[in-house]
């Protein structure tokens, strides 16, 4: 089956998710993108470049159009209408912009979030990356549409639920053994983190976007009690970051100081070895429908101090909630001071979650992709 895979807006984690599909599915599946900037303007206009784009391609009729929730997708399959005519589609939801949290003092523009919902109407199957994600839109779906003055789509709900289903992130897990310890890929904990076996404090490890959404001065506010009880740990600050001037990653190295082993994006090989050698990963996050950032980690034997809520309960076997997830800031500094003063116990957990992530590297992903793929074209 040739599959036509359309990410217009084809950086980050959208990137990484179509290469990855592209890499590991049975089938043959050919690229069309964009570059990852404008994303209003990708979702508005976007649709228009992507048909130009399709009318000149040399390749063969799709069997099967993946999109991305990028896509104005109505627009793309009624402009594209020649090449696409009877071409089944499916919509890949990263996210949203319904649920996905604003900054303080912005105001939804519904446009964006109409965008998703007439995609999903036109869509043959709608993919999830997370049940959290699929459960949140149709919750706040409703309330949304009522907004609207006339002709209700509140009766089509029932109909798009129908034909959605979670399929989670594949992610490229394989890919960080290469900076393992020696010994790490076959259990042997004590070369695995800062905490076993070395002098060095344990290792905080933040590896997630310097953005609103991941709640930065929550984490900070943490690592600024546990220093003031005295607790020893260094931090690595790593993870994307689009702004100038992070004001609030600038004050806390400037707090922090010794404590802060690294700073700023870390390139890929040097991302790989902080996996490996934090003890630690932290999320305060207000957003998350997946977490590609903590399922790397914890795969690199790293324990977990994580929100219970979001889509991070579903990362962990339930057995491990309990230790792994805080309800509020004080728990959050709870389960930090634990994990700093018990590191035997919070290595011995880390190693048992690593297999509990592994199902969604590649390899395991991409056979229930091929499957769904099938599925729907077959329909």
């Amino acid at each position: 089956m040739h599959i036509l895979l359309v990410a217009p807006y084809f950086g980050g984690s959208h990137r990484a998710w179509a290469e990855g599909c592209a890499r590991h599915s049975s089938h043959t599946v050919e690229l069309l993108t964009l570059p990852a900037r404008f994303w209003k303007w990708r979702m508005h206009g976007g649709a228009a470049t992507l048909a130009e784009l399709l009318r000149r391609r040399a390749g063969p009729r799709p069997d099967l159009v993946l999109a991305t929730d990028m896509v104005n997708l109505p627009a793309l399959l009624g402009l594209a209408r020649s090449e696409l005519a009877g071409v089944p589609a499916v919509l890949y939801c990263h996210e949203n912009q319904l649920t996905y949290p604003l900054p303080a003092g912005e105001k939804r523009d519904l446009a964006y979030p109409m965008i998703n919902w007439l995609s999903m109407l036109a869509a043959d199957r709608v993919l999830f990356n997370s049940q959290f994600h699929q459960d949140s839109w149709f919750r706040a779906l409703p309330n949304m549409l009522k907004h609207f003055p006339d002709c209700s789509h509140l009766p089509l709900i029932p109909g798009v639920q129908a034909k959605a289903q979670v399929m989670p992130i594949g992610v490229d897990l394989r890919a960080l053994d290469s900076a393992a310890p020696d010994g790490a890929m076959d259990g042997a904990a004590s070369d695995i983190g800062s905490s076993d076996g070395g002098d060095s404090p344990p290792l905080i490890l933040w590896n997630q976007r310097w953005e609103y959404d991941k709640n930065p001065a929550a984490f900070f506010r943490a690592l600024d009690e546990l220093a003031a009880r005295d607790l020893p740990f260094r931090v690595a600050l790593a993870g994307p970051n689009v702004r100038q001037q992070p004001e609030e990653f600038d004050a806390a190295r400037a707090r922090l100081g010794d404590r802060v082993v690294h700073f700023g994006r870390a390139d890929s090989d040097t991302y790989r070895h902080l996996l490996w050698e934090a003890d630690i990963v932290v999320s305060t996050a207000f957003h998350e429908f997946f977490g590609i950032a903590v399922v790397e980690a914890i795969y690199c034997r790293t324990f977990p101090v994580l929100p219970h809520r979001l889509a991070y309960p579903e990362l962990l076997p339930e057995a491990a909630r309990t230790l792994c997830l805080y309800e509020d800031f004080e728990g959050l500094v709870t389960k930090l001071a634990w994990a700093l003063t018990h590191p035997a116990a919070a290595r011995e957990t880390a190693e048992c979650l690593s297999s509990s992530v592994a199902r969604f590297d590649w390899p395991k992903m991409a056979p229930m992709y091929d499957a769904a793929m099938s599925d729907v074209a077959a329909s």
